[in-house]
């Protein structure tokens, strides 16, 4: 693992992501935790800057962890794990890095008279509510943070141990805009247990969806992802979009399956286990790259709008997902003048 070219003093350079040997690796002997490995450090900045290549529609973000215990075999960031070279398959699944000082970081950085007080995302990488915050619990005091500058926020999970938090975002939505968002691709439990192992149920999710908004918070879902030829027929679209219908979701926005590297071989090799006879289909509907062809992300589009608008929900608009209108707002600090932070 090359913590040695990721660590140093400050002032040390881009590279140094953590302070000088800071990095302690502990196990637990708990059912929850057994067999994962978790790599504590302290970080030295929490606010990211996208690359303004990127597609999100947000410009910070902030990522407590690296690595994801939900061991979905999809997921995009497996990627970000070779950088520690660390394992992208079992690796990224099994070791966790854990920025145990990512609350009171995030609260300095706030302060910060450079930053100018833009929408911070979190859950865009790995998710916030994954099992270790049950035991870390960073999520608290980042948003508390986030809370005391009246700064715009939004959280996409999978976890529903973001209902233990939901005292602390009622507050902050009385203060700034806040987003939550949460991911559910399809309702189909046989394929729910092979594809995203770790995560809550599709059911626990929505019923996660359906607390968040009887407590007055808009709830979003991004039905991600939709996996072509395994969660795509008609029927599998239209029972999902009923359930999230049901959950009282606020809005409903479809993102078909994309692989990445890093992501597109680990899928890969469980499609080769699990669905072997697909593998030549996939092969060539990822011919052009990591994402599925146009048309059939329109086809998808299209079928879950025309559903939503059936059973009485609609797309999400561009950011609504991360805006709850606050009942009264308070003025926060002013922070003024802007800066890019060192990337995590």
């Amino acid at each position: 693992m090359r913590w040695e070219n990721l660590t140093g003093t400050p002032g040390s350079g881009p590279a140094a992501l953590f302070g000088a040997g800071s990095v302690v690796t502990r196990t637990f002997d708990t059912p929850e935790f057994r067999g994962i490995t978790f790599h504590e450090v302290r970080a030295r900045s929490v606010l990211n800057r996208v690359p303004g290549a990127s597609r999100m529609p947000f410009e910070w973000t902030v990522n407590p962890y690296r690595g994801c215990s939900h061991a979905c075999v999809y997921c995009f960031a497996r990627k970000t794990h070779g950088y520690l070279d660390l394992d992208t398959g079992t690796g990224f699944d099994s070791q966790i890095v854990v920025k145990v000082n990512a609350p009171e970081l995030l609260r300095r950085e706030l302060a910060a008279p450079r930053w100018t007080g833009a929408h911070v995302a979190m859950g865009t990488n790995v998710d916030c509510y994954q099992r270790a915050e049950g035991r870390y619990r960073l999520m608290p005091g980042i948003i508390g943070a986030l809370r005391e500058r009246a700064n715009p926020f939004s959280i996409l999970t999978k976890g529903t141990l973001i209902l233990r938090d939901l005292p602390l975002l009622r507050q902050a939505a009385e203060v700034t805009e806040v987003g939550v968002c949460v991911s559910v691709g399809f309702t189909d439990t046989g394929l729910w247990r092979t594809v995203e192992p770790g995560t809550p149920s599709p059911a626990a999710r929505l019923a996660a969806v359906r607390a968040l908004t009887d407590a007055g918070l808009e709830c979003g879902v991004l039905m991600a992802p939709v996996i072509p030829f395994l969660g795509d027929s008609p029927e599998q679209l239209r029972a999902t979009v009923r359930a999230i219908a049901a959950s009282g979701a606020t809005s409903v926005t479809p993102l078909v399956l994309h692989l990445r590297p890093g992501a597109r071989e680990w899928f890969t090799a469980w499609l080769g286990r699990h669905h072997p006879h697909l593998t030549g289909r996939y092969e060539r509907m990822y011919a052009g790259g990591s994402y599925a062809p146009t048309w059939y992300q329109r086809r998808i589009t299209r079928q879950v709008h025309e559903l939503a608008a059936e059973f009485g929900i609609g797309p999400a608009r561009r950011g609504a997902a991360r805006a709850v209108a606050a009942r009264e707002r308070t003025a926060g600090p002013a922070p003024a003048g802007p800066t890019q932070l060192t990337l995590m």
